[in-house]
């Protein structure tokens, strides 16, 4: 690989890297801040992608949609719809137990997956959808990634003022104790939807995000393993409810599974096609051992100043 290589490869890993860490923060604000067990991450990702795409992209046959609107109106649309549908899915679901919640998140994250495989009228279908405005209808790299960065610097501001907010202190109330947070008189059920529903729009902007960053989506895109459960293991192993953990674990986990990606691309036919494989075994490996060494990920959670204690170390 020459230098114009490494240079558009790193172009490419930085802003992907860039669309995980909204995931992760998202995730984060859902797990690690309110105990939200949520396995249809793919879901909203690909509810955001798909309708930033359809709004965005010129008309087609081969699709509904094709309104020819501006990026930024996709994505908001994009939030808007993956919201709403988590405050449906929310309403049903939200005063489920962790494990069920789980189990009921991830039927109907595969339930919208196979909507969008097989309605082929809606969005293509196994074929996709083409065609995909990039930013200011550039196709720079660096373009998509500097939208990336700032939308990834926006959304951190915006969920480590939360996790420190009072909002934020009621929900690490919820997640440790529920009972005792009803005693206190908040409204557990209302708080929990919140953070599922604000979560969830901004795994939609996620997928708005990736849809044009790539110019083409389809729903092998959004299978669990690339939707789900690699995001997982990023919070989990930089260390959930630590916004800068979940920073660090999703450029530590792509850098590992884009390096192994390459390495298996240089065996034989047969060979690398076992080797694939074999990658996901070594991502859970690496989870195993990091929980083992670190059962709080590489950065545990840092509870937020009280505020009575700053105003004290004022007056001192």
């Amino acid at each position: 690989m020459n230098l114009a290589g490494f240079y558009h490869y790193g172009l490419y890993f930085l802003t992907t890297a860039g669309v995980y860490g909204i995931l992760a923060l998202a995730l984060n604000m859902q797990w690690g801040l309110t105990g939200l067990f949520n396995l249809g991450i793919a879901g909203f990702y690909a509810v955001g992608a798909y309708a930033s795409a359809l709004l965005t992209t010129p008309p087609a046959a081969e699709h509904w949609g094709g309104l020819g609107m501006p990026m930024p109106v996709g994505v908001a649309v994009a939030m808007l719809a993956s919201g709403l549908l988590a405050f449906v899915i929310g309403a049903a679901t939200i005063r489920l137990r962790s494990d069920y919640l789980a189990i009921a998140t991830l039927g109907i994250a595969e339930i919208i997956r196979l909507v969008i495989k097989n309605e082929m009228w809606l969005t293509g279908g196994v074929r996709g959808i083409a065609g995909v405005q990039p930013p200011f209808h550039t196709d720079n790299q660096l373009v998509m990634l500097a939208v990336v960065v700032v939308c990834l610097i926006v959304l951190y501001w915006l969920v480590e003022r939360a996790r420190i907010s009072p909002w934020g202190r009621v929900m690490r109330g919820i997640r440790e104790n529920e009972d005792a947070s009803m005693a206190a008189g908040k409204h557990v059920a209302r708080f929990r939807l919140e953070s599922f529903v604000v979560g969830s729009a901004f795994m939609g902007l996620g997928g708005a995000l990736y849809a044009h960053f790539n110019g083409f989506i389809s729903p092998e895109a959004f299978r669990p393993l690339y939707g789900t459960f690699i995001i997982w293991v990023m919070l989990i192993a930089g260390g959930s409810a630590n916004n800068f953990g979940a920073m660090v674990g999703t450029i530590g986990v792509w850098f590992v599974w884009t390096m192994s990606q390459m390495l298996t691309d240089l065996l034989p036919g047969g060979l690398a096609t076992q080797a694939g494989a074999v990658r996901i075994f070594l991502i859970g490996l690496l989870l195993q051992v990091i929980l083992l060494a670190r059962p709080s990920g590489l950065f545990p959670e840092r509870p937020p100043p009280l505020i009575g204690r700053r105003e004290r170390k004022k007056h001192r």
